[in-house]
């Protein structure tokens, strides 16, 4: 009876009728294009040879398609392309482990431990995530150069603090929703706080960890000013974006074709991760946010 009744109406389950259904999906279509787009562009422009590029960025390769084949053979044989493909994935794994384990521990800490000095914790981790990177970028740098963290370490222990503020903000969303009678429990049974942390809460936070690991995977494989400020480019400690830009010459020439490539092969990676994981965004956040 319901559907025979929305149906007379023009309406479907979600109860959008045909005319706004139309406008949806149109609005859904340019999102779409505008986010797509930009990837088709250097998808196809990476199969061109620089001049076409400048000439008709918006052509198809067509008879520059296999002479373009080269600018991915440009790519990863010069600016030593393969050692920063290697530092981008040891900085992005190492830097997403500490900040998933070390922000969920203080999210719990300050949680469970209702203290003036944990609440200020809290509140002063919330709000870096306000603060924009170049109020802090020269100060930072100085700091990381007085410090000697200029090496994949170091940089390291720069993205776990700069990523503090939002994971531990959905950790402690989550926390607050976990009752404390089940950590009795634990305690009852013979577990000490480490136990009872490692073997009963982390796995709870299960949701939330892979959502915060794959955000800031994401940020971390794409960042470029950090690790060009930090690192520079006189460094073997390169990361893609860094090698990437490297492909501008001194005097302002360009070799797109390369440049084009070389981005194609930096995105696939990210893209592949982030589709085969994006499912635990919306249960992460949804856990994290709603609940707490």
């Amino acid at each position: 009876m319901s559907t025979l009744t929305q149906s007379r109406r023009g309406t479907d389950s979600t109860g959008v009728s045909g005319p706004a259904k139309v406008v949806l999906y149109a609005i859904l279509i340019l999102l779409t294009i505008a986010f797509v787009g930009p990837i088709v562009f250097i998808l196809v422009n990476s199969f061109k040879q620089k001049f076409a590029i400048a000439n008709s960025p918006f052509a198809l390769p067509l008879g520059d398609l296999w002479a373009g084949i080269d600018n991915y053979v440009v790519g990863l044989t010069k600016q030593g392309f393969h050692w920063a493909v290697l530092w981008s994935f040891v900085i992005t794994i190492l830097s997403v482990i500490a900040i998933v384990f070390l922000s969920a521990m203080t999210a719990y800490y300050i949680t469970r431990v209702k203290t003036w000095w944990t609440s200020a914790i809290y509140y002063v981790l919330v709000f870096s995530m306000v603060i924009p990177f170049q109020m802090v970028m020269f100060p930072t740098v100085q700091i990381a150069d007085m410090l000697n963290l200029n090496n994949p370490l170091g940089i390291v222990v720069l993205y776990v603090g700069f990523g503090a503020g939002l994971s531990v903000f959905m950790f402690s969303g989550f926390v607050k929703s976990i009752p404390l009678e089940i950590e009795e429990a634990a305690i009852m049974d013979g577990c000490g706080p480490l136990q009872s942390y490692f073997r009963v809460v982390f796995p709870m936070l299960k949701p939330t960890a892979i959502t915060v690991a794959i955000l800031n995977a994401m940020w971390v494989w794409n960042d470029y000013l950090l690790p060009y400020l930090v690192i520079g480019l006189s460094t073997p400690y390169k990361t893609i974006p860094v090698v990437i830009q490297s492909f501008v010459g001194s005097q302002g020439n360009r070799d797109m074709g390369a440049m084009m490539a070389m981005l194609v092969l930096a995105i696939v990676p990210i893209i592949i991760f982030y589709v085969s994981a994006q499912k635990y965004i919306i249960e992460g956040v949804a856990a994290g946010a709603v609940k707490g």
